[in-house]
């Protein structure tokens, strides 16, 4: 790898600085971006939905725990797949230790997949996670959540993800996460969803290879991710 310039530090310096400023004005709008996030209006969640759990099965506000809030990650798992997304997987590396911290923001967290629990279980092994997991198998979760899709990916036409149609043809699952609340008589509310390129901050890997001089170095490749292997995966 070459050197983009070379300069003397005090001119490294200047330039640092300048980037500085942008990146302080970038984070000020993400604040104020944040806070309008939160005021999003809530949607009551009338249908009611059951999941497979290692404890058995869990309605949606059964999955809150004793928490107000709830995160779900749409992990892509179809039911005839013998292993998890690669790209859902990168996310998962880091969910493990993050579970803790979510319960001191009065947030649960799960992830949620279409596919049978006991894959499910021996791919969390695989994997070495231990994060909660669930199956929404057998429920209409996933699709009134826009994130599996009925029909043959090469005759059903145009689908609905990330809030407009779209040509998903090249499958039956896509990733997402969505954010539920429940009041204090125990109602639950969807307030939040986020799909394709909003669930890019959420990889926490990525934040830091965009700090590299390479950053991403994605641009050569086939689509964006085509580097990306299952961590047990990589060749050493």
């Amino acid at each position: 790898m070459n050197p983009s310039k070379v300069v003397p530090r005090e001119e490294w310096l200047a330039a640092r600085k300048a980037l500085l400023a942008r990146e302080k004005e970038f984070n000020k709008q993400r604040d104020a971006l944040s806070a309008e996030r939160r005021t999003l209006p809530w949607v009551k969640v009338d249908k009611r939905y059951e999941f497979e759990t290692k404890d058995g099965k869990k309605t949606l506000a059964e999955l809150f725990g004793d928490k107000s809030q709830l995160i779900v990650v749409h992990f892509m798992f179809g039911p005839d797949w013998q292993e998890g997304c690669p790209s859902c997987s990168f996310m998962a590396d880091t969910y493990d230790e993050n579970v803790a911290h979510f319960a001191h923001r009065d947030a649960s967290f799960v992830v949620c997949s279409r596919t049978t629990l006991d894959k499910i279980d021996g791919y969390k092994k695989r994997m070495g996670w231990s994060f909660p997991w669930v199956s929404s198998l057998g429920s209409d979760f996933n699709f009134d959540f826009d994130v599996s899709f009925k029909g043959d990916p090469k005759t059903r036409g145009p689908v609905v993800y990330n809030f407009q149609e779209t040509d998903f043809g090249w499958g039956d699952e896509a990733p997402g996460v969505s954010i539920f609340a429940k009041d204090d008589a125990g109602a639950v509310y969807h307030t939040y969803s986020t799909y394709a390129r909003g669930l890019d901050i959420l990889i926490g890997a990525y934040n830091y290879i965009d700090l590299l001089p390479k950053g991403r170095d994605e641009q050569d490749l086939p689509w964006g991710m085509a580097w990306l292997r299952r961590h047990d995966q990589y060749e050493t």
